[in-house]
């Protein structure tokens, strides 16, 4: 065996030392690889995507512009119309009251002739016959005429047209209905199960079962969903605490619950009197800049959506993006309130009617 030489270590330790560079260079070599690659990718997602939402909102608008140029063909054509009516009444009218005029005037100038009339004999002479003369020369007015629909077409014209478009626009704020049969005991929901409330007396003495919630103050929405789109709108105003959102049909009920997706529950809560979070793992604290009055949840399960909005202004709040897996339920917890005061609001589902 030969022996080491001098020079050997120092070669040795040279050649360690460039095989590690070697080696990070290569697993930088690879990290960047991936990386780029992921870039890449990120980069065709977003140009298609950006692509798809552009006809998206094309569409969206174009179905709207769609809608307002027939209502304005509508609007247009029955002012046409009541133009014409009115109009052809007017007309007829004139030309009758001109033809009574006219015969009033006759009428006047017989009577004027023969109260000129000096001779007594001619003028008494005459007197029989002139009431025969004077028939159908004496009409009463009676005009009555009907004011042209005008505030018809003025008053509030833009809210009088978005009323008229809301039946066409999908989705609307549905009217949602809470399940009593999911609701925790201390939970007092409205006789139409559209407001739900913390009760601070005794729970009520409500049958229990495999639907109810017994430890989370949660209930959840009558309706499943298992396809289509959906929006619904739900008053959160003057709490400091609650959590909206969706849970799957199957998920459980029983005992202490972590609201979260790999538990089956996509929601936003509100806590600590004025911070947001989306119940993400772990929470994902939101960006909201003004309390939260009304909170529109929106989902489309057959692309796997569900966003929030602050309903006021419909500005965005939270995406959940999700493959779902068997049927949905909207989910709300107003929270327990307190003996101070705070939390004592109810949640409410905002309905529109029209």
């Amino acid at each position: 065996m030969p022996k080491e030489t001098v020079l050997d270590q120092p070669w040795m330790g040279a050649l360690r030392e460039l095989k590690e560079q070697l080696q990070a260079l290569q697993d930088s070599e690879r990290e960047h690889t991936e990386a780029l690659q992921l870039l890449k990718r990120q980069l065709a997602e977003t140009k298609s995507s950006t692509k798809s939402l552009r006809t998206t909102i094309g569409e969206a608008f174009e179905r709207l512009h769609r809608l307002l140029r027939e209502r304005q063909k509508a609007m247009l054509e029955e002012l046409e119309a009541d133009t014409a009516r009115t109009l052809t009444d007017i007309e007829q009218k004139v030309q009758r009251y001109s033809q009574q005029l006219r015969k009033v005037q006759e009428g006047a100038q017989i009577l004027q002739e023969r109260l000129a009339e000096t001779d007594r004999h001619t003028f008494l002479a005459g007197v029989a016959s002139l009431s025969e003369r004077l028939k159908g020369k004496i009409h009463e007015t009676n005009l009555t005429y009907e004011d042209f629909p005008t505030s018809k077409y003025t008053g509030p014209l833009q809210y009088t047209i978005w009323k008229s478009l809301f039946q066409d626009i999908h989705p609307v704020p549905a009217a949602l209905t809470l399940d009593p049969g999911t609701a925790h005991q201390r939970l007092i929901l409205s006789d139409d199960c559209t407001i739900v409330a913390y009760g601070n007396l005794h729970p009520q003495p409500l049958q229990d079962s495999p639907k109810r919630f017994d430890v989370e103050v949660s209930v959840l929405g009558s309706e499943a969903f298992s396809s289509g789109v959906h929006y619904w709108e739900v008053v959160v105003a003057e709490k400091t605490q609650w959590v909206i959102g969706l849970a799957h049909e199957a998920a459980s009920r029983k005992g202490s619950i972590q609201i979260q997706p790999s538990r089956g529950f996509y929601c936003i809560v509100m806590h600590d009197g004025n911070q947001y979070s989306a119940c993400t793992e772990p929470w994902t604290r939101l960006n909201v800049r003004d309390k939260l009055d009304k909170v529109g949840v929106f989902l489309d399960y057959d692309q796997g959506l569900l966003i929030f909005y602050n309903a006021d202004d419909m500005s965005w709040l939270y995406t959940f993006r999700e493959k779902f897996p068997g049927k949905l339920c909207s989910y709300f917890s107003p929270g327990q309130s307190h003996a101070n005061g705070k939390n004592v609001q109810p949640l409410r589902i905002n309905t529109v009617r029209i």
